[in-house]
């Protein structure tokens, strides 16, 4: 039976290198959860589970969608790449177009068909000043008065990364929350730890603002890319092995264009019911 806003609310449940995500078509009438819901919904043993929740919108006059993030814990965020290449894979499967412009709280970004299933999406220029990320005070961002000297760097979203010898001997989960909140991150902070396994060729792993441990980021891929060309570890294309897979990063005079691979795993609907009860 076709799900419609009448028996439920339709969802996707879509993911980027493991980095889950529940999406939400709103082009058709207008979705508001409250954090309560989008906390509900999160929950991965009495919901559904995500990284991120997305929210595919009108897009402007010149723009083929608008896309919302919200996090597991019910805040925002500007950008969230691996949903982005999602959903626009999504969109080009359904209109055939192999090149797209979306629309978030980041800005404008295009979305390119890359063959053999892979999306390309330029998520725009790094935002390297202290203030455009943003930092607390004035600071020089490539190497922070923090324990490890990480590079800050603003992908719509701010971010903190460590180079370490081995980023999967990193205690992350003990480690990250600390990062997150650190005084210097008036918004709070992604968190990434790399290693250099070769040249032009990162391993990383990812503390998320507002979510915890996830298997891959978009941004935080982007950012990290970033950081290792700044401060002359790499080159500006690299590859990075996330624990859910493996994403390309290309830092050109357009922006930082992030290519890999997309998943759509089901289509579900949830139920009026239990969404009312949990708002």
């Amino acid at each position: 039976m076709e799900q419609t806003r009448e028996n439920g609310l339709p969802f996707m449940k879509m993911h980027g290198l493991g980095n889950d995500f529940v999406v939400i078509d709103a082009r058709r009438g207008a979705v508001d959860l409250s954090a309560a819901q989008v906390t509900a919904i999160a929950d991965r043993h009495m919901g559904v589970g995500f990284d991120q929740l997305a929210l595919i919108e009108a897009g402007p006059a010149g723009a083929d969608a608008h896309l919302t993030f919200l996090n597991s814990d019910g805040s925002t965020s500007a950008a969230c790449g691996n949903a982005t290449r999602c959903i626009a894979r999504f969109l080009m499967d359904e209109t055939g177009q192999g090149a797209l412009t979306l629309t978030t709280d980041r800005g404008s970004l295009t979305a390119l068909d890359a063959g053999q299933g892979r999306v390309s999406v330029n998520m725009g220029h790094p935002q390297l000043s202290w203030n455009e990320i943003p930092l607390a005070h004035e600071i020089e961002t490539l190497e922070l008065p923090i324990e490890g000297a990480p590079t800050a760097t603003g992908m719509g979203n701010p971010h903190c990364t460590f180079f370490v010898e081995d980023a999967t001997a990193v205690d992350l989960e003990g480690f990250g929350p600390g990062i997150e909140h650190h005084p210097l991150y008036p918004q709070r902070t992604n968190v990434q730890v790399a290693s250099l396994i070769g040249p032009n060729h990162l391993r990383m792993r990812v503390w998320e603002r507002g979510v915890g441990i996830t298997l891959a980021s978009g941004s935080s891929s982007c950012a990290t890319a970033v950081a290792a060309a700044r401060r002359g570890l790499t080159g500006r294309r690299v590859l990075i092995d996330l624990d859910g897979g493996q994403l390309e990063i290309d830092w050109r005079d357009d922006g930082v264009w992030m290519t890999g691979g997309t998943a759509h795993v089901f289509d579900g609907v949830f139920a009026h019911d239990w969404l009312d009860a949990h708002r």
